[in-house]
């Protein structure tokens, strides 16, 4: 039977397990997740597993990334299922801190991410998320002091925002991006696909067949503008609430006009029903 890993509720308990598996020898990766693991997260864990000696997974889930009308209350919690399965992966330690602990009476600091971070994407519908995300992320990076950490492409605009934060700090840890994990479909695997309908889950696999129908296209010449108003178009008519289909340098997550000024990036994000849902693909 595989032993299950350790797990620290509190910065104390957190110390003294970091002490036990550190070494000069030995390479720590951290996997940041709020839980609810589903196989894109386990992903994360076996990729942790092959670059590093150690593998911390900390679960969280943030108040500071949701807004009032978002679904922090009934974000799913699924704490015996998670443990289960990061022992069977060999996962050495699962940081578990609560509320009080992240965020004590009087916290006054937090991170403010720009670059990335304010590119008219996922901040324009959600301006909070991403000073969230960078003051969680920051303190979990100084919590663990990781060599890597590894975050899943599926959230892009965080992955790159997290990255550009680890390194304008000068954080020492090396920011990883793993491929997107997709049901046989080609849903982006996601917590939040549990609120979806039978019905709402039918027609979620549109972003994805829309992304690379639109990929392909722009990768062979046709106009950047006449791609995205299509696309908007599929998706829209196939009875979603449109936030932003997107073409953006990979990098910078800036707009871009024609596809020299690459490598671009699509990104999507649309409501069906009472979900959010958010995709990406690279051209």
């Amino acid at each position: 039977m595989a032993k299950k890993p350790l797990v620290a509720h509190t910065p104390a308990t957190l110390s003294r397990a970091l002490a036990g598996l550190k070494s000069s020898k030995r390479r720590m990766a951290l996997v940041p997740t709020m839980g609810a693991l589903h196989a894109g997260h386990l992903a994360l864990v076996r990729l942790a597993r092959r670059r590093a000696d150690r593998v911390v997974v900390s679960i969280f889930v943030n108040p500071t990334q949701f807004a009032p009308h978002e679904d922090l209350a009934t974000y799913p919690r699924t704490w015996a299922a998670d443990i289960a399965a990061l022992t069977a992966l060999g996962v050495d330690l699962v940081w578990a801190p609560t509320v009080e602990v992240m965020y004590p009476q009087r916290f006054a600091t937090r991170i403010a991410p720009e670059g990335p971070a304010v590119v008219g994407l996922e901040d324009r519908f959600r301006p909070h998320f991403f000073g969230g995300v960078a003051t969680v992320v920051g303190k979990l990076f100084l919590q663990c002091q990781p060599d890597i950490a590894i975050f899943g492409e599926k959230d892009y605009q965080q992955l790159k925002v997290v990255t550009r934060m680890a390194r304008d700090l000068d954080m020492r840890v090396k920011v990883i991006g793993a491929p997107t994990v997709r049901e046989k479909d080609g849903l982006a695997m996601s917590s939040r696909n549990v609120y979806l309908d039978a019905t709402e889950r039918a027609v979620a696999p549109t972003l994805h067949r829309t992304l690379k129908q639109s990929a392909t296209a722009i990768a062979t010449g046709e106009p950047i503008d006449a791609v995205l108003d299509s696309g908007r178009s599929t998706i829209t008519q196939a009875g979603f609430a449109l936030d932003y289909l997107e073409a953006r340098n990979a990098e910078t997550l800036e707009p871009i006009e024609s596809i020299k000024a690459g490598p671009i990036r699509l990104l999507v994000a649309a409501r069906i029903g009472k979900t959010r849902l958010i995709d990406n693909i690279a051209v």
